[in-house]
């Protein structure tokens, strides 16, 4: 379910109470495909409660650059929320998900396969709090990007 930021702390509270763990994943997600799925698998493989944060219209934009993104951060929650193997969803605009990270302390911060542990941002701030980092996925073969290069050509 897309929720806010006061509405997750309040559910990961609960599901901590319950004795659950917890898998974060954060990403763009403009039109989803098989690689965003297979990532969110192999993170949601990690943790009793699957978090996904989703990058607001602005953040996109500043990532991606013009045209982007495709779908609005409200259409894109709701795609990811749709995924059965997903908790909850929050739309977030920092630059990072460094404030978020802190504000939840997820058990575990999942990347795809296009970083290392070693090279993903966040994860001494993850270390900082006592959690770990985790790289799931397939090999990053699968882009947005592509996909509107294929769909431009035909």
């Amino acid at each position: 379910m897309v929720v806010s930021e006061s509405q997750l702390v309040e559910a990961v509270a609960r599901d901590r109470a319950a004795g659950k763990s917890v898998a974060f994943a954060n990403g763009c997600f403009d039109l989803l495909h098989v690689g965003h799925v297979r990532y969110l698998q192999g993170a949601a493989a990690e943790g009793d409660r699957l978090i996904v944060a989703v990058n607001d219209d602005r953040s996109v934009a500043g990532l991606k650059g013009e045209g982007r993104p495709i779908l609005t951060a409200s259409d894109r929650a709701e795609l990811v929320a749709a995924l059965r193997c997903v908790h909850y969803v929050v739309v977030f605009g920092d630059a990072t998900v460094e404030r978020l990270l802190l504000l939840v302390k997820p058990d575990v911060h999942c990347k795809g396969t296009d970083y290392t542990v070693e090279s993903v941002p966040e994860r001494a701030v993850v270390a900082g709090y006592g959690a770990r980092t985790a790289i799931v996925g397939d090999p990053k073969s699968h882009a947005t990007r592509e996909l509107l290069k294929r769909i431009a050509a035909s």
